[in-house]
């Protein structure tokens, strides 16, 4: 993954969670917001008591694994991982996942029209 689709400064992040407009379930919450670049721009939020290290860098690893695998082109997202993400394996992840993303370009077709 490029440094290009990484989001690291506090208040972009924040910008695009007081932009309110998400997708969530009870594993994940994906806050997002169209950008003026060609690509996509993510970044990732797990607390720290959802585990120790280890388990929060494997999660968030796979992560980025599956995000790297899309196209959603023009949009900033901050994947939220909740606490009941943290015992899944790794096909579920990139299910459920994979299932908000596509809310999100449904979503976002409706909106054009």
């Amino acid at each position: 993954m490029k440094k290009k689709y990484t989001i690291k400064k506090t208040s972009e992040i924040d910008a695009i969670i007081h932009n309110r407009v998400s997708n969530g379930n009870r594993f994940f919450v994906i806050y997002y917001k169209e950008n003026s670049f060609n690509h996509f721009r993510f970044a990732l939020s797990i607390g720290r008591k959802y585990g120790n290290a280890v388990a929060r860098n494997k999660i968030k690893r796979q992560i980025r694994m599956i995000v790297s695998e899309i196209t959603l082109n023009n949009f900033d997202f901050v994947i939220v991982i909740k606490r009941e993400a943290t015992k899944l394996k790794y096909q579920e992840i990139k299910t459920n996942i994979n299932k908000l993303l596509t809310k999100i370009k449904e979503t976002e077709k409706i909106n054009e029209k």
